[in-house]
């Protein structure tokens, strides 16, 4: 392999410059076909180059030469084919397949006097903007998602912050311990791993330190994607630097930062989810909101999801506590409402004595009223919440505590 003025060479691809045009096809769909072999190893998996392939048969195989109009719907999908080669330039660099594709698409307009500039083929369906949008790629409409739209596809929310305090996509309510790395969720589109860390040395209290979100490759609307962020490191950017995934000009997946290092959203339009990450004092919190049907895309290989299954049960904290004036004062400057948050707020300052917390149960109500679809089910109150941190406030050791706080502190 080389380089000259034409840019990379490949021995035997000038040889496709003295094919017939249809011998020309099958030479570039059989190199296609034994490259794509390789794509299944991971460092080939976002070259797309037999796609592009296959596509341009499809526009082309019901085409006779013999027939008026024959070239023209062949100009229309080799620039169709040349465009698709384009948008994978970065991703095929090195592959075989890909440049000889290149050159036999330019041996091909050629031969058949087409020009660069002028329409494409309008069935191909990864480079259709619509094809990277959820609601018109299923829904048939443009439109943003509005709660009680009719006909608009079940959303499932999920969040997670302070202790940690998970809010399930059941609308389920839980803290949990889960010390280290646990995953939120991790289905065909979207993987979440968080890391969570001791609060106070001894304490089961945990916290979360640290976020990973994979956004898997899909179609031609975005390749793999990973966000990451840590505590005083919660970037603007994907890890490989860019802010956006697949053709920029669809933007189907993109990152929008709110307030440096504290608050960035990732909108993927083309699965319809949008992930919200924060930090709040030194630990991180999560919202996320995505369609039922895609949540719900993975197999028994991927059951161990908190956003979906809730802690397991050795995980789950449910043990009782004391009330403090002052936390209860400090959670409610911010929480009005005294329904999950602000009972995880007052538990978070009982066993951390950090006021951070209050921050973070506001910012996961905050982010719950953005992103869940439901608004008659944002307020959950400890006797609806399953196995839910506070249900100790309604506890006779709790009431037995209370009065025994009172009387202490007029002796």
């Amino acid at each position: 392999m080389g380089m000259g003025k034409a840019g990379f060479y490949y021995p035997g691809t000038e040889r496709l410059r003295s094919l017939p045009p249809v011998l020309t096809l099958l030479v570039l769909i059989a190199v296609s076909s034994w490259v794509h072999i390789g794509e299944c190893q991971p460092q080939a998996t976002q070259c797309r180059i037999s796609k592009c392939t296959s596509d341009f048969v499809s526009l082309t195989s019901h085409l006779n030469s013999a027939l008026d109009g024959f070239d023209t719907e062949f100009c229309k999908a080799l620039r169709a084919y040349s465009a698709c080669t384009h948008r994978n330039t970065k991703t095929c660099r090195g592959n075989l397949a890909y440049h000889s594709a290149v050159l036999g698409i330019s041996d091909l307009m050629i031969q058949r006097n087409c020009s660069k500039d002028g329409p494409t083929s309008s069935t191909h369906p990864e480079t259709a903007p619509e094809s990277c949008n959820y609601h018109n790629r299923h829904h048939g409409s443009g439109r943003e998602f509005r709660a009680g739209d009719p006909g608009q596809p079940t959303y499932l929310f999920c969040g997670l912050f302070g202790d940690p305090h998970l809010r399930t996509f059941k609308d389920q309510f839980q803290t949990c311990k889960v010390e280290g790395a646990w995953p939120l969720i991790d289905n065909n589109y979207l993987s979440v791993q968080v890391t969570n860390v001791p609060v106070v040395p001894g304490s089961t209290a945990t916290a979360t330190n640290k976020i990973t979100i994979i956004f898997k490759p899909y179609q031609e609307c975005t390749e793999q994607k990973v966000y990451q962020a840590v505590t005083d490191d919660l970037p603007a950017a994907f890890v490989d630097g860019t802010t956006s995934g697949g053709n920029g000009d669809t933007k189907s997946l993109r990152i929008v930062e709110k307030e440096a290092g504290q608050h960035a959203e990732i909108h993927a339009r083309y699965i319809g989810a949008t992930v919200i990450v924060r930090q709040v004092g030194r630990y991180l919190t999560l919202a996320v909101r995505m369609p039922e049907e895609l949540a719900l895309a993975y197999d028994e290989t991927q059951d161990l999801q908190l956003c979906m299954n809730g802690c397991p049960m050795g995980e789950r904290i449910d043990e009782d506590g004391f009330s403090l004036g002052s936390a209860t004062a400090k959670c409610r400057e911010k929480l009005k409402v005294k329904d999950i948050y602000f009972h995880s707020c007052v538990f978070d300052l009982l066993t951390t004595g950090d006021a951070n917390f209050t921050f973070a149960a506001y910012s996961a109500l905050q982010d719950l009223e953005a992103l869940h679809p439901q608004r008659e089910r944002w307020h959950i109150f400890p006797n609806q919440a399953n196995r839910g941190p506070c249900s100790f406030l309604h506890t006779p050791v709790f009431k037995l505590g209370l009065v025994c706080f009172i009387v202490v502190l007029f002796l």
